[in-house]
C-alpha cells in the first residue's frame, strides 16, 4: 500500500466525517418514534350501545376493533342493574361483554356506576350510598373484581364532579361513599389490579364542581387511587388537542399539561388516564366540527398523549354516532353506520410536528398487527398518490417519525399495506 502525504491523509479523514454525519442524519431522518415520552401508552374505544346492539354478532364487533388496532374498551356497569337484591347479581350482560373483550385479547376498562335503590333508600343511581352503607360499595367492588379476575383496570364511577352522575356533586361524597371503599373492595379481590378515581368531566356545568377542584377537594379528603381518570372533550370554539383552552378552572386536552400539574400535586405517585375523548362533527350537529378536522385531530391527540409522560390510556368515545342530537356525534360511524374519516384516522393515526421551508415532519403510528410493521407515506400528486421513498418499518410498537420534502399544502397519508387501508389525507399547513 502506498503512503499517503498527511495532508490527503486529513483530507480523506474528513470526506469520512462528513459521510458518516450524512448517513447519520439519513438515519434519522427516518428514525421510527424518535420523538416520543410515552411509547407504553393504550389506545382504546368505548361505545356501550354500539358493543352491545349493534350490527353482526357480539364477536364480530369485538373482533372489528380489534383489527383496528384498539388496545383497550371501556365498559359501563351499572351496580344497581347487577345487584338488584342484597346478595343478589345478575351478571349476564356483564359476563358477555367482558368475555368477549378479553377472549379477543382486548383490556376491559370496567367503570362502575349507580347505587341500587336498596341501598340509597329508593333513590335515583347518582344517590351516593348514605353515610354508614358504603360498605355495600366495597362488598359489590370486592365481589365483582373476584367474578373477574382477569380485569386489571377499574373505574369508579363517571363524572362525579357533576350532578348528572352525583347528586350532589360532593368530593368528600364521591371519596368516602364512593372511590374509597371501591378501592379497598378491588384491592381486596385482586391486590394488582389499576383502581382509577376522579374521572371528570372538563368543566363544572350547572351544580358541579370544576375539575380543577374537585382534585384538589379530592386529595384533602384522603382519595384513595393508582390514576386519575379525566375526561378532556373540547369545550370552547376552536379548541384542538394542541390548541385553545382556557387558563381557568376548565381542563381540556389543550391544556393537558396543567391536568398533569394539578394531578401531580395532589396525587404524585398517581398515572393519568383519559377514559373518554371526542369530537363531534358538523354534520348533524351545529356545534362540531367537519370530518377533516374530526380526523386530523384523533391524530393530533394521539401524538399529545403519546408525548405525555404520565398518559397511560386514551379512550375515544364513540364508535357510532348517538340518534338523539342532544347526545353525542363523535362517533367514528354516522348514525346510518356510514364510516367518517376519522375510522381510518383511528387505524392509522397522522400528525404533523412541523415545518421548516419544505421539509415537514410527520408523527404516526400503525396501530394493527404485532411488533414493527411496514409502512409507505405518500403524497398526492396530479389526482394520484405518490410514495414517498420506499416501503419502511415502524418501531415495536408501531410508531414512526418522519421528515419528508412537502411543503405547505400538500396533502400527504400514510398507507399501511398488510391491511389495504390508508389514513385521510393530512394537508402540510
Amino acid at each position: 500500500m502506498v503512503a499517503l502525504p498527511a495532508a490527503a491523509r486529513g483530507t480523506r479523514s474528513m470526506m469520512r466525517i462528513v459521510v458518516a454525519v450524512f448517513l447519520l442524519a439519513c438515519v434519522l431522518a427516518v428514525a421510527p418514534g424518535s420523538a416520543g415520552a410515552q411509547p407504553g401508552v393504550q389506545f382504546g374505544i368505548q361505545d356501550d350501545a354500539w358493543l352491545e346492539f349493534g350490527p353482526g354478532t357480539l364477536q364480530q364487533r369485538v373482533a372489528k376493533l380489534d383489527k383496528m388496532g384498539f388496545d383497550a374498551v371501556r365498559v359501563t356497569l351499572g351496580w344497581h342493574e347487577i345487584e338488584t337484591n342484597p346478595g343478589r347479581y345478575r351478571w349476564t350482560r356483564s359476563d358477555r361483554l367482558l368475555g368477549a373483550i378479553n377472549a379477543r385479547g382486548l383490556r376491559p376498562v370496567v367503570t362502575i356506576w349507580g347505587t341500587p335503590r336498596w341501598v340509597n333508600r329508593g333513590q335515583n343511581p347518582n344517590i351516593a350510598p348514605p353515610d354508614g352503607l358504603e360498605y355495600h360499595f366495597r362488598n359489590f367492588t370486592r365481589t365483582i373484581a373476584n367474578r373477574y379476575s382477569y380485569v386489571d383496570a377499574w373505574v369508579m364511577w363517571n363524572e362525579p364532579n357533576k350532578p348528572t352522575w352525583l347528586n350532589p356533586a360532593s368530593p368528600r361524597t364521591y371519596v368516602q361513599q364512593i372511590l374509597n371503599p371501591g378501592y379497598q373492595g378491588i384491592k381486596a379481590a385482586n391486590p394488582r389490579a389499576t383502581v382509577a378515581g376522579g374521572v371528570t368531566a372538563p368543566t363544572a356545568g350547572k351544580g358541579g364542581i370544576a375539575p380543577v377542584d374537585f382534585i384538589r377537594l379530592m386529595a384533602l379528603n384522603g382519595a384513595q387511587l393508582d390514576v386519575y381518570a379525566h375526561h378532556p372533550y373540547p369545550v370552547f370554539p376552536g379548541d384542538t388537542p394542541f390548541k385553545g383552552g382556557c387558563k381557568c378552572k376548565t381542563l381540556t386536552m389543550a391544556e393537558l399539561h396543567r391536568l398533569l400539574t394539578f394531578v401531580k400535586r395532589s396525587f404524585p405517585r398517581a398515572r393519568v388516564w383519559l377514559t373518554e375523548y371526542g369530537y363531534q362533527t358538523n354534520p348533524p350537529d351545529k356545534f362540531g366540527v367537519s370530518q377533516e378536522l374530526q380526523a386530523r385531530y384523533v391524530g393530533e391527540a394521539a401524538r399529545r398523549v403519546y408525548l405525555a409522560s404520565k398518559v397511560d390510556l386514551l379512550i375515544h368515545y364513540l364508535y357510532r354516532d348517538e340518534p338523539n342530537l342532544a347526545r353525542w356525534q363523535s362517533g367514528l360511524q354516522n348514525v346510518r353506520g356510514k364510516d367518517k374519516l376519522a375510522l381510518k384516522a383511528s387505524i392509522l393515526p397522522l400528525a404533523q410536528v412541523s415545518r421548516r421551508g419544505a421539509r415537514t415532519t410527520l408523527w404516526g403510528q400503525v396501530r394493527p398487527g404485532k411488533g414493527p410493521q411496514r409502512y409507505v407515506l405518500e403524497k398526492s400528486a396530479e389526482g394520484s398518490w405518490v410514495p414517498l421513498g420506499k416501503v419502511a418499518r415502524t418501531n415495536a410498537r408501531g410508531y414512526l417519525q418522519r421528515t419528508v420534502l412537502a411543503p405547505k399544502g400538500t396533502k400527504l397519508r400514510l398507507r399501511y399495506p398488510a391491511g389495504k387501508v390508508a389514513s385521510p389525507a393530512l394537508t402540510v399547513r
